[in-house]
């Protein structure tokens, strides 16, 4: 299975202060499964500031592994509970990086679906703020009034 999908994409950051910030993308990619596991796969533009980079996320039993490789290389994993370790490496130098989820929500089959991720990021031990990631994920064509009643914070 491997299909064209339209990726509805909004990320929500709200920092120490309480000072949010709200991104989001609407764009073209790919869905497929290989074994257990769902892919999708899409290029970033200059609205995420990662142009030439290409996001990749692994879903498979409650676990999102975001995977980013070009001008950004990274992956995040995000395991309700758990908190990963990673390397963010930028052309501005490498980052050490701790996510840690507190909510993740996927609700996806063969056809598309949504998830949806609260987390917290450390950046070389220090607290960037919360964090919540909604993804839609629908055929090309399909009907989008799933997306349309916006996202809730998942913390």
């Amino acid at each position: 299975m491997s299909k064209d999908v339209i990726i509805n994409v909004k990320g929500i950051q709200v920092d120490p202060e309480n000072d949010q910030n709200t991104l989001e993308l609407i764009t073209e990619g790919k869905y497929y499964q290989k074994g257990n596991n769902y892919y999708v796969s899409y290029k970033e533009s200059e609205v995420t500031g990662m142009l030439g980079t290409t996001t990749t996320l692994k879903i498979c039993d409650g676990v999102v592994t975001l995977m980013r490789f070009g001008k950004v290389n990274s992956q995040f994993v995000f395991q309700k509970g758990q908190k990963h370790i990673s390397s963010y490496e930028t052309e501005y130098g490498v980052f050490t990086i701790g996510v840690y989820a507190n909510n993740v929500d996927i609700n996806i089959d063969d056809t598309g679906g949504e998830i949806r991720v609260g987390y917290q990021i450390e950046i070389d031990s220090y607290n960037t703020g919360r964090n919540d990631f909604y993804m839609h994920i629908r055929e090309v064509g399909a009907s989008n009034e799933k997306y349309n009643r916006g996202i809730t914070p998942a913390n």
